[in-house]
């Protein structure tokens, strides 16, 4: 599951906010999209993307759906429970429009809304009591290491968010890239921190550190395992052969250390979800 995370470099071109609340079939989540379109990725081109453009346009290229439901419910891989394989595997291109009028704040619930309308998507909320990492502050004086640090980027979100229609976000301040022992964001609050380094500690993280506004954060480590590859394909390269462990990168890159735990998390359970019909 880690490796095949790693395998593509993923930039995503819109800081989406966050998100509450319950979703059920029966009562799509409000607003919703003006008009969508969802197919499979069928195209050579594996780059994935992510993209608010402005006139309220929303595009998201070759996509898992697991991917898409982390995003709308701004949740950790193992905070997602149950649901078919292909979630991980099958990939979408979905181009959807917003009203005008529709903020960032209110990206999310429009793609819980297209989750219920064109996968048939039923899920509840539990809670259960899983091993979990807490992320912590590493230096009593609460200095933030060198590759941490408040941005300077406006904030996407809040009373001031702009409409989609709107919106320009330099991609300076708008990216999230993810490589082989890498990790960069911009503009990005602690919770989206915490959503994308979870995927390679294998745990979901909890936010103990108690900082509060955006930040810039450039981590590189060198991973435990590379991806798999297809034979006769040239092996990756490591971002640095000898480099720390992701854990100690975390503690002398940002200051923060991973201190291992088990705690009570917010899981979405699946009922039912199922292909889209190409459209």
């Amino acid at each position: 599951m880690v490796q095949a995370r790693l395998r593509r470099a993923v930039r995503i071109v819109a800081i989406v906010g966050g998100i509450t609340g319950v979703l059920s079939a029966q009562t799509p989540a409000s607003p919703a999209f003006e008009a969508a379109s969802v197919k499979p990725h069928q195209s050579a081109d594996q780059q994935t993307m992510m993209v608010v453009q402005p006139g309220g346009r929303f595009v998201a290229t070759n996509i898992p759906l697991l991917f898409f439901i982390r995003t709308a419910y701004r949740l950790q891989d193992d905070q997602i429970v149950g649901g078919p394989g292909w979630l991980n595997s099958d990939r979408f291109d979905i181009v959807a429009k917003a009203d005008a009028g529709a903020t960032l704040q209110q990206l999310p619930p429009m793609m819980q809304a297209l989750l219920v309308d064109r996968f048939r998507f039923v899920t509840h909320h539990d809670t259960r009591e899983l091993p979990v990492y807490a992320l912590v502050v590493a230096r009593s004086d609460r200095t933030l290491g060198p590759q941490l640090r408040p941005t300077a980027c406006p904030s996407a979100d809040g009373p001031a968010s702009p409409t989609l229609a709107a919106v320009d976000l330099s991609p300076t301040c708008a990216t999230i890239k993810t490589g082989l022992g890498t990790l960069t964001l911009r503009g990005t609050p602690m919770s989206q921190v915490l959503q994308f380094l979870a995927p390679y500690v294998s745990r979901v993280v909890l936010d103990r550190t108690g900082l509060d506004g955006r930040f810039d954060l450039d981590l590189a480590w060198t991973p435990e395992q590379l991806p798999s590859r297809t034979p006769g394909a040239q092996e990756p390269a490591r971002s640095n052969a000898d480099g720390p462990s992701i854990f100690t990168a975390i503690q002398e890159q940002l200051g923060l250390r991973l201190q291992s735990t088990t705690g009570p998390v917010d899981v979405l359970v699946f009922f039912n979800v199922a292909p889209t019909t190409e459209n």
